[in-house]
Formats: C-alpha cells, structure tokens, sequence
C-alpha cells in the first residue's frame, strides 16, 4: 500500500477525523470543514461531544460501522499509538498524523499492521497543493 500522501488522499472517500474540534479557530476545525467541501465523507472522533460542524461525533473509531480510509489525527504525539493501534483494529487502510505530529511508536504499530502511514503533515495542504500540481 501507497504511503504518498497525495495518492492516499486521492484514493480516501472516507476520513475518521481525531480530535475534531468544535472551535472555528482550531486547526482540526479548519481542515475539517476544508475536507468537507472537497467531497470527503468525514466522521469527527471526539469523546464527550455530539456533534462537530453539523456532523455526529462519535467517542472512537470502533463506534464507526462502515469502512475507514483513513484515519486523520489531530492529537498529542503520546496520544497516537493508542490510535495507531485502534485504526490497525478496525481495518484503516492508513494513518495520518497532522501537522507538527511525529510519532515512532505510532509508525511501527500502523505499518505492521498493514496501514499506509503519514506523518508531520496537513492533509488540506497536501490536497490543496495537488489541486495546483
């Protein structure tokens, strides 16, 4: 499986988004609703909230009832082999951890577990940059 994040974008339909948050001036606020407009079917991840721009959160990605493409992390770098190992468990086909996010441990789960991964990167820049490629 491609690791290239453009082509992982191209292939995604739907996007698990971790972290979503309801606040207009947060990062995962702002690329959500970014991927909303492109077509991407996202489902916000967030304990404890009922909704985010519109959408139902759920509390994890086992609550998800219908396939993953990918698995878009908004969380702090500790926070992510839980969720490397959550997306390895409910079949994801890859791993996404935004901006500013590095990971070893979260790397090693995902890749053994068949997901292809990304790291230190913002799937809206990454999708508006191949919009211009």
């Amino acid at each position: 499986m491609t690791s290239d994040p453009l082509a992982l974008l191209r292939e995604a339909r739907t996007i698990a988004l971790v972290g979503a948050s309801p606040t207009p001036g947060r990062p995962s606020h702002g690329v959500m609703r970014y991927l909303l407009a492109h077509g991407y079917r996202v489902i916000p991840v967030r304990p404890g909230r009922a909704e985010v721009l519109g959408l139902p959160c759920v509390a994890s990605l086992h609550e998800i009832d219908e396939p993953i493409d990918m698995v878009d992390v908004f969380r702090r770098p500790e926070a992510c082999p839980e969720h490397a190992r959550e997306a390895v468990a409910v079949g994801a086909r890859s791993l996404w951890l935004q901006l500013g996010i590095v990971s070893p441990e979260a790397r090693a789960i995902a890749e053994a577990g068949g997901l292809a991964y990304v790291e230190d990167a913002c799937t809206a820049v990454v999708h508006a940059h191949g919009l211009r490629s």
